[in-house]
């Protein structure tokens, strides 16, 4: 029918201007619902673990609570390449995580998660072991500081002697891949357990390589310098003995310049209890033992290895510079090299580095440049093959009784004793010269020691928590120091021969004060020539080191120790004392052209407490009444005369 086709104008007009209508399509990424299709559940979306050594590592990693005398379990990492067999066990003792340690990055290579230190002994078949002390991280047990010997300072129950016996005897007894002998090996506190290890040794303990190991806290090592309290302490403390060193207990001081925050807490003590960290057990011990009491005494680990019979072939390592333990590993050298009646058991290393740059890279330190890499030089030369003849039967090496590196001529130098060479006085005279002639007439120099504008020991801003800082401030050019109104300066002229010293120059010092406590800080200095004509040969880097002053012995002494370090007194204003004390053990060459500097100051802050120049009992409480300026006095010539002797090689 036709009227169905037939639509009126208006129609037609409305119909053409009307919007198409059309089906309204999907959008491109909607996906399509599959009917009857799998249903995912919305469940939880974390995994319990990840495996991170996958089928193609080529190493096996074990973890092992290892279970001591006393019930308690230490955790512990083993970590060998796949098919090793009769392999000898490297053993650490930390109190740094274990578990860190030993997984330095993701990776399916035992050399790229182990600590570099290790690339060589595990290449080479050795089995790798990191173990937690007890009562920190991972292990189970109470933590006790530098945990003393059972009946040397009080009942502890057990110590890291015996436990490193037990964890030896379960090494060899569980680890078939090994062949019965282990080595012990660690630096700094790590250092320490590996001493501890040789005091009644497992039988299966062939070998010894303490480094730069924490001996004694109150002599030289990390809490005090012949009495001075190094302030960074406090934050270790905290760091360490909060939570089972597993976080917490950092000081919440923000940034900024540690120096100023210091001086306005007041005393040491005024700053940690400002912080709350009086609260530590251990920080209440150091403020309860300012002195060398029997606290400490009993607890000084070269004591102890000097009562024990010598049966473990060791090998003590030190850094020329090491800013945290410089004490330590000479101090067990003279306990046990006696011991050593046909020299072949006990070996002293002293390297150009910084506190553990033995196991880092040691081509430089601060402006300082050597002839290659001289921590792995070391490591490849002497350190493994030292372990490799005991440990793996590969022939005598024959391991130098001393090995010290002579900085100045950059090379390394054996010899059969140590110290060596002849004491000699390099004197301080009049007109602040220095030399090796006794001065003529006798008279004194004086500066004004103030409490409130103590010398920093670096230049400003200070920053413990500033790595590049710290780790090298024992090199930092000393000319920052040289021309403050309360450091003294002695100076020779220029040398016209080289003058080598292989030892630990001693202070011998004539001095008084205004005051009734004083502290007297000393440093050798090999002053460069204020030219750029010397080479990266000798060590230098041109023009960076034009009129360098180079700090080859820096140390601290607190006067009221004069007459003895149990027995602190208040010093007689005006009358003057003779100071004896030891700078670090050094091999070093003062160059032609060089000059030989000795400064003297009484304060190296903030890394020492400041001593307030009023006696007081005890340093941590003193008032800010007490801190008074004092007038120093630095004796030269006649019966007083002042000297650093230095061990001169002809």
């Amino acid at each position: 029918m036709k009227y169905r086709t037939l639509v009126s104008a208006a129609a037609l007009i409305s119909l053409a201007f009307a919007a198409p209508t059309f089906a309204k399509p999907k959008p491109a990424d909607t996906p399509a619902v599959i009917a009857n299709g799998p249903v995912t559940p919305m469940t939880p979306d974390m995994m319990p673990r990840y495996d991170s050594i996958r089928p193609d590592a080529d190493y096996i990693k074990r973890v092992e609570m290892i279970p001591m005398r006393d019930g308690v379990k230490l955790y512990t990492v083993i970590v060998m390449k796949k098919g090793t067999k009769d392999g000898p066990i490297l053993l650490s003792r930390t109190p740094y995580d274990a578990k860190g340690t030993m997984a330095r990055s993701a990776s399916q290579s035992a050399t790229e998660i182990l600590p570099a230190m290790y690339e060589e002994f595990v290449n080479d078949g050795y089995i790798i072991v990191t173990q937690d002390v007890r009562g920190l991280h991972g292990s189970e047990g109470d933590y006790i500081m530098n945990r003393p010997l059972k009946g040397k300072a009080g009942n502890t129950g057990s110590d890291d002697s015996s436990d490193a016996y037990d964890t030896i005897d379960w090494l060899v007894k569980h680890t078939p891949e090994s062949n019965g002998k282990v080595g012990i090996i660690g630096s700094s506190y790590l250092g320490f357990t590996s001493l501890m290890a040789e005091i009644n040794p497992h039988p299966a303990l062939k070998a010894a390589v303490p480094q730069s190991p924490m001996v004694d806290g109150w002599m030289g090592d990390d809490w005090f310098h012949n009495g001075a309290f190094r302030n960074n302490t406090l934050s270790y403390v905290a760091g360490q003995t909060t939570n089972k060193a597993e976080g917490g207990g950092g000081i919440p001081e923000g940034v900024g310049d540690d120096y100023s925050r210091w001086l306005k807490a007041g005393s040491t003590g005024d700053y940690a209890r400002q912080w709350g960290l009086d609260k530590y057990p251990f920080t209440q011990k150091l403020m309860q033992n300012p002195a060398y009491t029997k606290f400490w005494s009993d607890q000084a680990v070269d004591k102890w290895l000097g009562e024990q019979p010598l049966k473990v072939p060791t090998m003590l390592v030190v850094g020329q510079w090491d800013q945290e333990d410089s004490y330590g590993a000479p101090a067990v050298y003279r306990a046990i090299e006696p011991k050593d009646t046909a020299n072949d058991m006990v070996t002293l290393v002293i390297g150009p580095w910084r506190h553990s740059g033995v196991n880092h890279y040691g081509s430089e330190l601060g402006n300082l440049q050597f002839t290659g890499d001289t921590a792995k030089e070391f490591r490849d030369k002497y350190l493994k093959p030292f372990f490799d003849h005991y440990l793996k039967g590969a022939p005598d090496p024959k391991t130098p009784p001393v090995l010290t590196y002579a900085t100045g001529i950059n090379q390394w130098q054996e010899t059969a004793k140590w110290p060596m060479g002849t004491m000699t006085p390099l004197y301080v005279g009049d007109g602040f010269t220095a030399s090796f002639t006794k001065p003529a007439t006798a008279g004194h120099d004086d500066y004004v020691s103030d409490p409130s504008k103590p010398v920093p020991y670096t230049p400003r801003p200070v920053g413990f928590d500033n790595g590049t800082q710290w780790k090298t401030w024992l090199v930092h050019d000393q000319r920052f120091a040289s021309d403050r109104p309360d450091v003294l300066v002695y100076e020779t002229a220029a040398l016209d021969a080289p003058v080598h010293i292989m030892g630990a120059p001693q202070v011998d010092l004539y001095a008084a004060t205004s005051g009734t406590d004083s502290d007297w800080v000393v440093k050798i200095i090999d002053v460069y020539p204020n030219t750029s004509s010397e080479g990266a040969g000798q060590g230098h880097v041109g023009i960076e080191m034009a009129g360098f002053e180079l700090p080859i012995g820096i140390e601290i002494f607190r006067g009221r120790y004069v007459h003895g370090f149990g027995t602190p007194a208040a010093l007689t204003p005006g009358r003057v004392e003779n100071y004896k004390f030891s700078l670090p053990n050094v091999n070093h060459v003062f160059l032609p052209g060089h000059k030989i500097m000795i400064q003297v100051q009484s304060s190296l802050f903030p890394l020492y407490d400041r001593n307030p120049q009023t006696y007081v009992d005890n340093i941590f409480n003193a008032k800010p009444a007490d801190y008074k300026a004092a007038t120093e006095s630095v004796y030269r010539g006649g019966g007083q005369a002042s000297a650093v002797w230095l061990p001169i090689v002809q």
